[in-house]
C-alpha cells in the first residue's frame, strides 16, 4: 500500500517538480508548470458512477501520455487503476493508493512525468538512468514536446 508520503518522496526525486495546494486543500504536482499528478477525492458523481466498486481510500490522479496508455493501465490492473465518466476522452487515470505497490507507483509517476516534462529535460533524465533506453522510449512517450 502506498501513501501520500510515498507520492511526495517519488515526485521530489524527479527533476523540476513542484507541489501546489489548491484552495480545497488538495495537492497537485507539476513539472515546468504542467500538472502530471494530483490528489483527487471522489465526488458525488464519481461515487454514483462507481457504485459499490468505489474505493474508500486516498485517490491519486495521473496524466498518461495518451488515451492508449490510459487504456493499457486500466486493463493491466483494474483493482489499482480506474476512471470515472468525468475523465472520458481525457488522458488520465485514477489510482487507488491502498492497492498499488510503491514500485508500481514510482513507475506510473515517472511515466506521467515523462509525458509532461519538456523533451530535453526528459531526455537528460532518461539518459541519467539508462543511456541505451533514452532515445527510443522518449520519442514514443513525448512525441512533439519541446
Amino acid at each position: 500500500m502506498a501513501t501520500w508520503s510515498d507520492v511526495r518522496r517519488i515526485v521530489r526525486s524527479l527533476p523540476d517538480t513542484a507541489e501546489k495546494t489548491a484552495s480545497s486543500g488538495t495537492a497537485a504536482w507539476t513539472v515546468h508548470g504542467k500538472s502530471f499528478a494530483w490528489e483527487r477525492p471522489l465526488r458525488k458523481s464519481d461515487l454514483a458512477a462507481l457504485g459499490n466498486q468505489a474505493p474508500t481510500g486516498p485517490i491519486l490522479g495521473i496524466r498518461t501520455a495518451d488515451l492508449e496508455m490510459k487504456e493499457a493501465l486500466l486493463g493491466a490492473d483494474p483493482t489499482v487503476y480506474f476512471t470515472t465518466p468525468h475523465f472520458d476522452g481525457y488522458a488520465a487515470v485514477l489510482v487507488d493508493l491502498t492497492k498499488i505497490r510503491t514500485a508500481a507507483l514510482r513507475q506510473v509517476l515517472v511515466e506521467s512525468w515523462l509525458a509532461r516534462a519538456p523533451r530535453k529535460r526528459a531526455e537528460i533524465f532518461l539518459a541519467s538512468r539508462n543511456p541505451r533506453r533514452a532515445h527510443g522510449v522518449l520519442r514514443s512517450a513525448v512525441e512533439g514536446e519541446t
